[in-house]
């Protein structure tokens, strides 16, 4: 928008009428005052600026503006009725004005400079979105890296403590061989089975990142029932933690169109990662119901709990909450799989949490999916 800045009316009227017969968007002001005012609310690609007028001159108009954090990519071609001299122009220039025109004012000559000055205005706009868009790449190639160099960290350490922890027991259960202590061998064999499933989950994980990243994750859907899935999936958390009280409430039984080992791998974070995040407490609430012609699925702990902030960013690829990564294991890849499995299913993924009252995670997933029918004929 261009800003006409005169106190002759006539003039004014004149500039108006060309420089808007000519598509140009203008705003005018009859005072240096007022010119003042419109500039603190509005952007102005351009200022004609008159020299002489009563009260705040040209002059003193461009000194004020030129401090203004919003006009200051703003170009200003001042006007004046008096003839041109070396002392008028120095002072324009030096005042922040870019160009002068004399009154009378030539229309053709005043054009080319409107003209030029917004080639430029669009120019220098569009090195400037060049530059911005540059400065977010390179900080999101930075920030990519860094997170890659973390994430590499991160599970050099998570798989050196399983292998760490299988190293010494099989020290240990040599010498329990040698010592022929049979119950002694098979606890310490059973720790080291312990250790090696652990390992093994890490390793698959890794893997289904790259799968992921490669677009090589597959599924193998097929109708099965949702309910005897859940039940066998409790049955066996509930045998490896006895101590623990599983609520399960709610059914499905209809069947679900899905891959079974990959809604079961969800089911399985689920539930783990509330054993793991509720160190203190007893039980755990599992509910499963139909909500519009959807599974609905959740888990619900009583332990830490997450800020609005984490709630955001705990489905992100490798993102670890900063205050429990020292308390508790993990590569911040589980629920970011998780996603994607039920992502590909057609469901959704979420998390309710308050801090310090605990998690309820939760997804469903569609009973009877677009795609059911196209795959299986």
């Amino acid at each position: 928008m261009i800003l006409i800045v005169d106190d002759s009316p006539e003039n004014i009227i004149s500039l108006k009428k060309v420089l808007e017969k000519n598509d140009f968007e203008v705003d005018t002001a009859s005072s240096g005052e007022e010119a003042l005012k419109k500039i603190l609310k509005k952007s102005y690609v351009l200022i004609i600026l008159d020299v002489q007028m009563p009260g705040m001159d040209g002059f003193e108009v461009a000194e004020a503006i030129s401090g203004y954090s919003k006009a200051k990519e703003t170009a200003v071609i001042f006007l004046s009725a008096a003839s041109a001299n070396v002392n008028l122009i120095t002072k324009g220039y030096s005042s922040g004005g870019l160009d002068y025109i004399s009154k009378p004012v030539d229309m053709n000559i005043l054009l080319l400079k409107v003209k030029t000055f917004y080639r430029i205005y669009e120019q220098s706009r569009k090195l400037h979105e060049m530059q911005v868009a540059l400065q977010e790449e390179i900080e999101f190639r930075k920030e990519a890296e860094r997170k890659k160099d973390e994430f590499i960290s991160i599970a050099s350490h998570e798989l050196k403590t399983p292998m760490t922890s299988i190293k010494g027991y099989i020290q240990l259960l040599e010498r329990s061989l040698e010592k022929n202590d049979i119950e002694t061998t098979r606890s310490r064999l059973t720790k080291v089975q312990n250790q090696v499933e652990k390992l093994n989950l890490l390793v698959a994980d890794l893997l289904d990142i790259s799968k992921i990243e490669s677009g090589k994750l597959k599924f193998n859907r097929r109708y099965f029932s949702f309910d005897e899935v859940l039940d066998h999936i409790v049955e066996v958390m509930q045998q490896s933690h006895p101590q623990l009280k599983m609520h399960k409430s709610g059914f499905v039984s209809a069947e679900i169109f899905g891959d079974e080992m990959r809604i079961e791998q969800v089911i399985i974070n689920f539930i783990t990662n509330a054993i793991k995040y509720a160190p203190g407490s007893d039980q755990i609430e599992i509910m499963t119901e139909l909500r519009d012609d959807c599974v609905y699925f959740s888990v619900r702990d009583f332990g830490i709990g997450m800020s609005e902030e984490h709630q955001q960013k705990i489905f992100d690829k490798f993102y670890r909450i900063e205050e429990t990564s020292e308390r508790f294991q993990g590569l911040g890849i589980g629920l970011y799989i998780c996603q994607e499995i039920i992502d590909r299913h057609g469901g959704k993924i979420g998390v309710n949490s308050q801090p310090g009252e605990g998690s309820e995670f939760y997804f469903t997933l569609p009973l009877h999916p677009v795609h059911a029918q196209s795959e299986i004929l």
